[in-house]
């Protein structure tokens, strides 16, 4: 199954599905239209789908923002949202978060590919995945601030959790660059390849996420996920609860 719409394209094999951004003319500068379909995107995968990859075409993964879009009187503009009522304004913002958020599904597990340029919304992008692979070109910037605006794209969290307060807050008030090897040093790449290794990479690494059982990973991404938010006795009584649906699953007792 392919659909694509808007400039960003999914297409589903098996149990993999790849969401592809493919306005490669524009470093696949992102626009409200493409959020709105990432998040549909959502609703349209199969049941069967455990992997999601989000991949760019060309040479950059996303050079943020279309300002283009952003800058012009339309919807979607700055200027539109200006104009609206704040909870409306916010209730947008919202609806373009869904387009990053679904990516943290329970029931999937998703893999950015990034290569070149990953700037602004294209960082946010990459944070909304579960794990990141890195060819050796990639460079990150949390570039809203120099914009005047703030990372609203459900990235600051994600952020923060994998790099910490201090650095995140580096990252974000200064908007500098960051290549390949310092994302990894810090904690934001699980792997790093030269550029024309990275597809092979995110295949290997596919195939090891599909390798296991389904159910056994949709409990494992679970407790990983919820880890940080309990304390040693709630997360212990996590695993025992988990691993005791797994004995009787395996044991043809589950409900």
């Amino acid at each position: 199954m392919t659909v694509e719409t808007a400039g960003v394209r999914l297409h589903c094999a098996g149990p993999v599905a790849t969401v592809t951004l493919c306005r490669p003319d524009v470093l696949n500068a992102q626009t409200p239209a493409m959020w709105r379909a990432m998040s549909d995107f959502s609703r349209d995968l199969p049941g069967d789908v455990r992997v999601v990859v989000v991949r760019g075409e060309g040479r950059s993964f996303s050079a943020g923002l279309d300002l283009s879009v952003a800058g012009a009187q339309g919807p979607g503009s700055f200027a539109e949202l200006s104009t609206l009522p704040e909870q409306e304004c916010a209730d947008r913002i919202a609806g373009y978060q869904q387009g990053f958020t679904w990516l943290h599904r329970p029931d999937v597990i998703s893999v950015a590919a990034v290569q070149g340029h990953a700037i602004g919304a294209g960082f946010q992008l990459a944070l909304a995945c579960d794990l990141r692979v890195l060819a050796e070109d990639a460079r990150f910037s949390m570039a809203e601030v120099t914009l005047g605006l703030v990372p609203d794209l459900a990235g600051t969290k994600r952020l923060v959790e994998l790099v910490g307060y201090a650095r995140a807050l580096e990252l974000c008030a200064t908007g500098r660059r960051m290549d390949a090897a310092e994302a990894d040093r810090i904690g934001l790449a699980n792997l790093v390849v030269p550029n024309a290794e990275l597809d092979d990479a995110v295949r290997d690494l596919t195939a090891g996420l599909l390798a296991g059982n389904r159910d056994a990973v949709v409990e494992i991404k679970a407790l990983l996920a919820g880890a940080a938010g309990r304390s040693h006795a709630d997360q212990q009584r996590a695993e025992r609860e988990a691993q005791t649906r797994r004995l009787r699953d395996l044991a043809g007792r589950g409900d």
